[in-house]
């Protein structure tokens, strides 16, 4: 029952997505801009536990919730862990009506074609099934577009549509994330041609899969209309990619229908340092921010 609810949530309530999935490589730096120095743990082990605990202070913010939150993507590693006694994704769905999401891939390739596909992703079948016993919802998997390349940018949606089918296909819902780099010498005509074969793989479903879209936000205002009226696509939403909290709103308000799913740009001006008073206003005013720009 719990995946037609939230099912129904995505679809058709306002709000954003939160990406509470930083891995391996950009964990420090997300801790760092927390407060939280490199000296401050030592191993992996123990700096995924910095970084749960972050997590955690966020999702148990009483500013934290599905009235404004749509869902959460999460870590694998944070998918195993727990909050206050349930595993991480039953906390979010459970106590906050969040709906968990998990990032799925493995990380990038070497840049090839301007582009950067995925690697490999041994045992996705088996982390599929893992997470729809969690409640998780759907998953999300990135690539990266760095030139204009139109080979490079089908390859790149070619890999997204190839590994989505097999995630639909476990019952999960697939957000495919080819991410043009906002530093893309021609950015506009590296979204043209991802718009164009994003169409064209979408046209090739069957009418029973659904999918969402994660996409940066475009050089121009609404381009992307025509994914987001597409009869596969649950949700269309938009990375900040390294743009500022204020900027990335601006952006996304003049994008009609599109919404959030924002990383660091959610987290900005959040400190380990903070009062739990202080740490709740600053994310409940970062919060509102991105749904008032959300609901455009």
């Amino acid at each position: 029952m719990s995946y037609e609810q939230q099912l129904t949530k995505v679809v058709s309530q306002d709000g954003f997505l939160a990406a509470l999935d930083q891995s391996g490589g950009s964990t420090p730096k997300a801790l760092k801009l927390y407060g939280v120095p490199e000296s401050a743990y030592s191993g992996e082990e123990a700096m995924y536990t910095k970084v749960h605990e972050m997590r955690t202070r966020i999702v148990t913010s009483p500013s934290f919730n599905g009235d404004r939150i749509l869902g959460a993507i999460l870590f694998e590693n944070t998918m195993d862990r727990q909050v206050r006694g349930k595993g991480s994704a039953q906390y979010l769905w459970e106590e906050k009506r969040v709906v968990p999401f998990l990032k799925v891939d493995k990380g990038l390739a070497a840049e090839a074609d301007g582009v950067q596909l995925m690697k490999d992703m041994p045992g996705l079948e088996k982390l599929l099934e893992r997470a729809a016993k969690n409640m998780v919802f759907g998953t999300k998997m990135r690539s990266v577009i760095k030139q204009a390349n139109e080979a490079g940018i089908e390859q790149v949606v070619a890999q997204q549509f190839e590994v989505g089918k097999r995630i639909c296909a476990a019952g999960l819902v697939p957000i495919i994330e080819p991410e043009v780099d906002i530093d893309c010498p021609d950015k506009l005509a590296a979204e043209d041609m991802l718009e164009q074969a994003l169409c064209a793989h979408l046209d090739e479903l069957g009418s029973d899969a659904t999918v969402m879209l994660k996409l940066t936000l475009p050089e121009i205002d609404d381009s992307y209309a025509r994914l987001i009226e597409h009869p596969n696509v649950a949700r269309v939403v938009a990375l900040s990619g390294g743009y500022s909290r204020v900027r990335s709103n601006q952006k996304l308000a003049r994008n009609h229908g599109m919404i959030a799913s924002f990383s660091r740009a959610l987290t900005e001006g959040l400190s380990a340092q903070q009062s739990d008073a202080e740490f709740n206003a600053a994310l409940d005013d970062a919060i509102q921010s991105i749904f008032e720009a959300s609901r455009t």
